[in-house]
């Protein structure tokens, strides 16, 4: 195991209050699961939560930054995902609010 897959093993125990959590590699960062819901990704050691139109004004309030890349041939896309609180990230507590607003979104996705 490298420091990015530890890293993304903690983005997983922060969510787990939610139900059972899956982290799987993928396109060079890691994808979260709880209960076979697609719930967050992890780039580099940043934790994105997934947001929609209707939790998305409340991480805007709070300032989580936007989840983007670059995508060859249309530049700089920004996708549904935000950026977890810095304090968020201490423990299951504290990112158990922010878990369970990517977790609507996640439902309400399927």
């Amino acid at each position: 195991m490298n420091t990015r897959d530890d890293f993304a093993n903690y983005c997983g125990d922060l969510l787990s209050g939610l139900g059972p959590v899956r982290v799987k590699r993928m396109f060079g960062g890691h994808g979260i699961y709880v209960d076979d819901l697609f719930v967050a990704i992890v780039v580099g050691e940043v934790l994105y939560l997934k947001a929609d139109a209707q939790t998305l004004p409340r991480f805007e309030a709070a300032g989580c930054a936007p989840f983007t890349y670059t995508a060859k041939g249309r530049g700089r896309v920004s996708m549904n995902y935000r950026a977890a609180r810095t304090e968020a990230m201490d423990s299951p507590a504290l990112m158990r609010p922010w878990a369970e607003l990517a977790l609507q979104a996640a439902l309400r996705a399927r």
